[in-house]
C-alpha cells in the first residue's frame, strides 16, 4: 500500500531560536504511484528534476534555525511555482492559456507541475484534471507555503527580522571557470544587495566560485515570502552538485562534510545581519 508521508518535515519544533529559516523544497524523494501510473517515462528519468541530497546538507548545516524540508518529489508538485501563474495549459485542464506567453517556466516545460523529463517533451500520459491538481494544491503545495508562512512571522516576532534562506542545487554549469554558487534575491528586490554581497563574499572565503542573480535569481518561494518593508528577507542558494555528491552526482560524497561547512558559515553570517536590518529599517 502506497503510504504517504506528510507534505514536509519541519526541524525545530519549539519557540525560534534564530531569525533564520531554511527551506529545502526540491529535496524530496516520495514519488506516490498515482505518479508513477500516469507518467509515459521511466521514474529513474524524474530523478534529475530533485535537488539530489542537498537535504543532507542542510541537515549537516543546521543549527538552531528552524527549517522544513519537503518529502514530496518535485515531479509531482513545484513548491517553488505559483499555485496561479505557473500552472500548465498542454498538461493542465485547470490552467490559463495566457500562463504559456506569461511564464517562462510554463514555456521551458518546467511549471507548477513540470511537464519535461527523461528527454520527453511532455512526460504525462494524459493531460490532468483541474481537480487533479488543485488535489496537489491543497494536499502538498498549500501546507509547506502555511508552514514556511508562520516560521517567517514567528522569527519575525522574535528578532525583529527573519530571514529566509532557500536552499536548492543545480547541475555543473558550463563554461571555463563556472561558478559553483549562485546567489539569487531577485535582482535586490527579495534582500538588499550589500547582504547578498556579503554572502558571496563569505562563499567565495570557503573556495567557491559564485555568481549573482544569474542563471538563477530565485523563484516563487521568494516572490511570496520576501516582505523587505516589513522585516522578512530572503535568498536562494544554489549549490553545484559535484560539491556534495558523488562521482555520479547520485549518493552524498566526500564534498558533503566541506559544503555543510560553508553553508553554515552562510547561515552564521545571515544571523549576525538580522540586527543590523533591523536597526536600519527603524
Amino acid at each position: 500500500m502506497d503510504t504517504a508521508p506528510p507534505p514536509f518535515h519541519r526541524f525545530g519544533m519549539g519557540p525560534p531560536r534564530s531569525p533564520v529559516v531554511v527551506s529545502v523544497p526540491h529535496a524530496g524523494r516520495y514519488y506516490p504511484q498515482a505518479l508513477a501510473d500516469l507518467v509515459s517515462v521511466p521514474m529513474a528519468a524524474l530523478v534529475p528534476l530533485e535537488d539530489r541530497h542537498v537535504d543532507a546538507v542542510a541537515h549537516a548545516a543546521r543549527g538552531d534555525e528552524t527549517m522544513l524540508v519537503a518529502s514530496h518529489a518535485r515531479a509531482w508538485i513545484d513548491l517553488n511555482r505559483s499555485p496561479d501563474a505557473d500552472r500548465d495549459p498542454w498538461i493542465d485542464e485547470g490552467a490559463r492559456p495566457a500562463a504559456l506567453a506569461r511564464s517562462d517556466k510554463v514555456k521551458s516545460g518546467i511549471g507548477l507541475i513540470p511537464r519535461r523529463a527523461g528527454g520527453a517533451d511532455n512526460m504525462w500520459r494524459r493531460k490532468l484534471t483541474d481537480a487533479e491538481v488543485r488535489a496537489r494544491i491543497v494536499e502538498t503545495h498549500a501546507p509547506y507555503h502555511a508552514a514556511l508562512g508562520q516560521a517567517l512571522a514567528a522569527a519575525r516576532a522574535a528578532f525583529g527580522t527573519a530571514i529566509l534562506l532557500d536552499l536548492h542545487s543545480m547541475p555543473p554549469l558550463p563554461g571555463p571557470d563556472p561558478a559553483q554558487v549562485v546567489l539569487g534575491d531577485r535582482f535586490g528586490r527579495s534582500c538588499p544587495g550589500h547582504v547578498t554581497a556579503r554572502i558571496a563574499g563569505v562563499v567565495r572565503g570557503h573556495g567557491c566560485p559564485v555568481a549573482i542573480d544569474r542563471p538563477y535569481a530565485g523563484g516563487h518561494i521568494l516572490d511570496a515570502h520576501a516582505d523587505p518593508r516589513g522585516g522578512v528577507y530572503a535568498l536562494q542558494l544554489e549549490l553545484d552538485r559535484t560539491l556534495y555528491l558523488d562521482a555520479t552526482l547520485d549518493q552524498p560524497g566526500e564534498g558533503l562534510a566541506r559544503t555543510a561547512k560553508t553553508v553554515r558559515a552562510v547561515l552564521d553570517t545571515l544571523a549576525t545581519l538580522a540586527d543590523p536590518l533591523r536597526r536600519a529599517a527603524e
